[in-house]
């Protein structure tokens, strides 16, 4: 249990990388080295990822924080983060301030013998915890309109790049500073989980590069 002390603390961020866990290019990679609120989950069985460990890890890591955290999950990380808050992590949700969701894979989409289709169904429960979801218009893992639609159902604010691919490494965006101040929001408390009854707000359509004002 959290006392009032520890929720008044600054939070944590605990960075969920996908598949084949994020190398030294990645922006997740770069916050963890720059920034002192930021520290990585180790999943574990990276390019062989089991679900239920990954869940077990995250739902470990959030407990043992010793204030709120924020989660920044990336990939295939974010389809983790959605079963963990399902499955496990219904008396453990006041601890989560937020939650960046990066590119998330449609793994629905993908045949049984796939290690993405390890993670199907895609989780399509409210989170309970105020969320951003963030995908590019040419992401080869999942259509922009099926990330809108799990943003809608996770009641999530949506944000859309143009061109960026899986804004990973191979995106070329280095420090991501669009991708920072995002993050600096969810920890300032700027983003509000949304009510069912209205549809996810588009933040930004970012072009590469560009800077958020």
């Amino acid at each position: 249990m959290m006392f009032e002390e520890d929720l008044r603390r600054s939070p944590t961020c605990l960075i969920v990388p996908g598949l084949g866990n994020s190398g030294p290019a990645h922006w997740q990679t770069i916050w963890e080295q720059e920034r002192a609120d930021c520290t990585r989950v180790e999943l574990g069985c990276w390019d062989a990822p089991v679900r239920n460990v990954w869940i077990g890890r995250i739902d470990q890591a959030v407990r043992a924080a010793a204030g709120p955290v924020v989660i920044v999950a990336h990939s295939l990380g974010c389809a983790a983060v959605a079963w963990w808050a399902g499955l496990l992590g219904q008396d453990v949700t006041s601890r989560v301030a937020g939650a960046l969701l990066v590119a998330p894979p449609d793994a629905d989409r993908y045949e049984s013998n796939d290690v993405i289709a390890r993670f199907a169904p895609v989780p399509l429960a409210p989170l309970p915890f105020p969320a951003l979801v963030v995908a590019s218009t040419d992401d080869p893992y999942c259509r922009i309109d099926r990330a809108q639609e799990m943003a809608a159902a996770w009641l999530a604010d949506f944000v859309m790049l143009e061109d960026v691919g899986h804004i990973n490494a191979a995106s070329g965006l280095g420090r991501w500073g669009e991708g920072q101040a995002l993050l600096d929001r969810l920890l300032e408390g700027d983003v509000r989980r949304r009510s069912a009854a209205r549809p996810p707000i588009l933040q930004a359509a970012l072009p590469k590069h560009a800077t958020m004002r």
